[in-house]
């Protein structure tokens, strides 16, 4: 009897290879697909503190570009690029954050481009697609959430990524004018940028080629750097030290370095973080004379470099986890290294069976996808109150806005570049009243203390007003003593204390001088009253 031929065996060798990269091709836009949803799902509203403040140093109170102000330093980096994104969003796009993480995925997008540009070709089409999908992964980890929700991370920082890596792959390549301009271009874009022209520096001197433009690139990033240092200001920024604490700064980089493999743990990152550094030097020695890897020592050193800034300018134990490279956005850190590790180790390693390869790169990309949901959730915990931001500039409640960070003086060019919350599209998200309609108390529900209550003792308008409520309700409305809708309030928010469940706490503001305001919390169409009370369910 003859035994069946297996299904594999019956299908033409030539399609299996192309299946194979089918496979790795869809299995590579999962994380992409995720990333663009969250991106586009984000809030309509710019909620952090960077954004207003540049947008109130960058324009007069009519709006208009002030464009000296955009070549000077914010958080003592260069920020050029950046300004002027966040200027074009609020003049041309309403001020619409999700413009702006939309872009910051296709930078990202476009980084995963540029890395795949250097691959040897003389590498298979699969070990091609499996280092692509794990490129993707590692790019749109969840790890870097707050970039896909909130654009003024990512275009403070992604920029000066994207252009330093689009700098080294054209000087991969040996095209030194386009990897000149992509270095300038991340130069101007932020700190990330500053090591640009000696990244290309190093990849051309690994290339062995062309002496003259390896020295001119070294000397154009000294020029960068020390013109930097002498002009940045010298007063200290969020979450910086002025502190020697070598320790604290070396556990800070290696975090940075291995962020992916951790979500709140700063000891896992570290210990990850020497390992791929370690795995990296051994790997970029053994590469050091092949041609096709001189691009990838470059990343390499880029990744270095980035978490050594990191550790330089921002070491504090105030951040997340303990351990400033845990914060969200740094994790392109551990993204660059560990793309770079894994590129190397195959070219090293040329006699990996692609099995195995494919195995491995699958392996490291779901696990450090599922590590990245734990930071992915601490950044949207941290993110959820900030969203009392456009209730606050469009009440003008200055004592909220001090309390947000949030540069009051933004308030007039905003509203000149009808910027939302200055627009028609902003609501309380009600259903129903908004902004100065009327409501009629004597219609309203008394919801027991048992239900709700307003935590804020005698809550006034312009000031920040604090309750909780188990209805889940649409919003919450504030009035003035006639029914007036005088201000709003966000609802779903963590616990801020024992006894008050996740999701049940709100926070409020209203506009200043309405004098004593009554509280309620809509939902599905109906109005309930909230009461005063210091006591907390259960």
């Amino acid at each position: 009897m003859t035994a069946l031929a297996s299904p594999a065996a019956v299908l033409p060798a030539a399609r299996r290879p192309r299946a194979g990269i089918a496979a790795l091709t869809v299995f590579a836009a999962v994380p992409a697909a995720l990333a663009l949803w969250t991106a586009l799902h984000a809030p309509r509203a710019h909620v952090l503190l960077d954004y207003w403040h540049v947008l109130a140093k960058i324009t007069d109170d009519r709006g208009h570009l002030v464009l000296d102000q955009v070549f000077t330093y914010h958080l003592d980096q260069p920020f050029v690029l950046p300004s002027l994104l966040f200027y074009a969003d609020a003049a041309w796009f309403g001020g619409d954050n999700r413009v702006l993480t939309v872009l910051t995925v296709a930078l990202v997008a476009g980084i995963g481009a540029c890395l795949y540009s250097m691959l040897p070709a003389s590498l298979s089409p699969h070990r091609k697609a499996a280092l692509a999908a794990g490129m993707s992964w590692l790019l749109f980890t969840s790890h870097l959430a707050e970039i896909w929700l909130q654009g003024t991370n990512g275009i403070s920082w992604i920029p000066a990524v994207f252009f330093t890596v689009l700098a080294a792959s054209q000087a991969h390549r040996g095209r030194g004018w386009t990897a000149a301009t992509a270095a300038l271009l991340a130069s101007l874009s932020f700190g990330a940028g500053l090591p640009a022209f000696f990244v290309v520096a190093a990849i051309f001197l690994l290339r062995r080629e062309n002496r003259a433009a390896t020295i001119a690139m070294a000397a154009a990033g000294v020029v960068v750097l020390t013109g930097w240092l002498l002009t940045k200001p010298n007063s200290a920024q969020s979450l910086a030290t002025t502190a020697l604490d070598p320790d604290g700064r070396l556990s800070a980089a290696t975090a940075a370095l291995g962020s992916l493999w951790s979500g709140d743990q700063a000891v896992l990152a570290v210990l990850a973080g020497a390992l791929t550094t370690a795995l990296l030097t051994a790997c970029a020695i053994a590469a050091k004379h092949d041609p096709r890897a001189a691009g990838w020592i470059g990343i390499a050193g880029y990744a270095a470099a980035l978490a050594a800034l990191v550790a330089l300018g921002r070491t504090s134990p105030l951040a997340p986890g303990g351990n400033i490279g845990l914060i969200s956005r740094y994790a392109i850190t551990s993204t660059l290294a560990l793309i770079a590790l894994l590129v190397l180790a195959t070219l090293v390693r040329p006699r990996w069976p692609v099995t195995a390869l494919v195995i491995g790169i699958c392996a490291i990309s779901l696990t450090t996808h599922a590590l990245g949901g734990t930071k992915a959730d601490l950044t949207r915990r941290g993110y959820a109150p900030l969203a009392l931001a456009p209730l606050a500039l469009r009440t003008e409640a200055t004592d909220v806005l001090d309390q947000l960070h949030i540069q009051r003086d933004v308030i007039p060019a905003a509203k000149a570049l009808a910027a939302y919350p200055f627009n028609p599209s902003f609501t309380l998200g009600c259903h129903g009243p908004e902004l100065g309609t009327a409501i009629n108390p004597s219609t309203a529900t008394d919801l027991p203390v048992a239900h709700g209550a307003v935590t804020t003792t005698h809550p006034a308008g312009g000031a920040l007003i604090t309750g909780w409520t188990d209805l889940h309700p649409d919003c919450i409305l504030v009035t003035d003593p006639t029914g007036t809708v005088t201000g709003g309030g966000i609802t779903g928010l963590p616990s801020p204390a024992p006894g008050i469940p996740d999701g049940n706490a709100w926070q409020a503001t209203a506009r200043p001088g309405t004098g004593p305001v009554a509280v309620y919390a809509a939902q599905g169409g109906r109005v309930y009253r909230l009461h005063e009370s210091a006591a907390t369910p259960g």
